[in-house]
């Protein structure tokens, strides 16, 4: 018997969640849920300097990987069980993945979400049969009182993350990306409560022990990263990574994480949106914030990865179409294919017409023009028109800007983060 209490915790995760466990999943929950596409980016890898693979989780009928361990542990419950049903508490992907697959098995599946969540998610999680309870203000509100429902109705509370049957059906992932590519050097992975990738690491180190598994948080959200390195880091703020943007990370998934994960990068929200950019432009493939992480933290650190054979998981593509038009139209920005020159004029006939016949000279398309007379520390005969326009490239653009500047007009550009 071991006499380190911690010791013997480690020992009981790594019993519980095992290579056998994931594919006796992979057995129990094969032809409910989608096996993806596992296919290989040849742009992407010229643009990275690697040789990119991506599994294409986002194509399951709930946009998301999660699909898997909720089948998974709703297969394990007893014929009682069933029959009462389960909770939850989710405002994410999970919530969906738990009540699709509990609604077509019979088994009544509620959902508790916080007040806040959007609209959006609730209906997406009400029309796959979730029965969805609006407690609290925070998540950790939301998880009390699922816990409280769970004791009163004599429910089965389904983990997201911290639990070995949802970590084993989420490690098919794994099981399937390494059918499909052997020989990878490195799985890169995304981690918010750390169920994906205690399951794909497990996969990983029995199968092929060389491969380095890495695992990906957002940097405002580094809860897994500092719980592992034992460092005090905040975490919060509004993280296009939705999906992997959990202050508290999984005990027991943190204890497989210890043992397995090789490493773990902290990605930049810039990074996030040309991954989710990019995944568009160039796959095709809408993918979420989370579901961008692995490409994200290979475009950041392109020595880390180069020359490597690397396996993405796109693991959701649940993004709100507002966000996603918001991110492309910031990365045609920060590309120099959309800008807002703001140019300091006279206020007099003809001043305007002259500005525009540089754009037409660099055959510059405007989009808007905004006029401000009122609200301006210039004097009284002053003007700022600010005009939003579509070049070519950032070389179009500035060779207008220079244009103007050199005819001895003030001319400022608006910059991204």
């Amino acid at each position: 018997m071991t006499a380190n209490p911690a010791l013997k915790a480690f020992e009981n995760a790594r019993d519980a969640l095992t290579l056998d466990h994931i594919r006796e999943a992979a057995a129990r929950i094969e032809g409910a849920v989608v096996k993806t596409p596992m296919m290989h980016s040849k742009t992407l890898s010229s643009i990275t300097g690697a040789q990119i693979w991506l599994k294409f989780e986002n194509l399951q009928f709930t946009a998301a990987y999660k699909e898997r361990g909720a089948l998974n542990a709703l297969l394990q419950l007893t014929e009682e069980q069933q029959k009462r049903g389960v909770i939850a508490a989710s405002a994410g992907n999970h919530s969906q993945g738990l009540s699709y697959h509990g609604t077509r098995l019979g088994v009544p599946v509620t959902i508790v979400m916080p007040r806040t969540t959007p609209t959006v998610k609730v209906m997406q999680t009400e029309q796959v049969g979730g029965n969805v309870v609006l407690e609290g203000e925070t998540y950790d509100d939301a998880y009390a009182h699922a816990r409280k429902l769970e004791q009163e109705r004599n429910l089965t509370f389904v983990h997201p993350f911290d639990d070995p049957h949802v970590a084993a059906g989420q490690g098919t992932v794994g099981l399937e990306m390494l059918e499909a590519v052997p020989d990878l050097d490195c799985l890169v992975v995304p981690i918010g409560g750390g169920g994906l990738i205690s399951g794909m690491a497990t996969v990983a180190k029995t199968l092929r022990p060389e491969t380095e598994v890495i695992g990906v948080q957002a940097a405002l959200f580094p809860s897994m990263y500092a719980k592992v390195k034992g460092l005090d880091m905040d975490c919060g703020g509004d993280t296009l990574a939705e999906g992997i943007a959990v202050k508290a990370p999984g005990e027991f998934t943190s204890q497989i994480i210890a043992d397995l994960v090789d490493d773990i990068e902290l990605v930049e929200e810039r990074s996030l949106e040309k991954a989710v950019s990019l995944l568009l432009q160039i796959e095709k493939t809408v993918v979420e914030g989370a579901g961008a992480a692995g490409l994200a933290a290979v475009l950041q650190n392109p020595e880390r990865f180069k020359g490597k054979t690397i396996g993405l998981v796109l693991c959701g593509g649940n993004i709100d179409t507002r966000l996603l038009a918001n991110v492309l139209l910031r990365d045609l920005a920060r590309q120099g294919r959309l800008a807002r020159l703001r140019i300091t004029l006279q206020d007099r006939p003809g001043a305007l017409f002259k500005v525009m016949r540089e754009f037409d000279a660099h055959n510059v398309n405007i989009i808007e023009i905004y006029h401000q007379r009122i609200f301006t520390t210039l004097p009284a005969k002053g003007l700022i028109t600010d005009i939003e326009c579509e070049a070519r490239d950032r070389e179009q653009l500035e060779a207008l800007v220079n244009a103007l500047k050199a005819k001895g007009y003030k001319v400022e550009l608006a910059e991204l983060n």
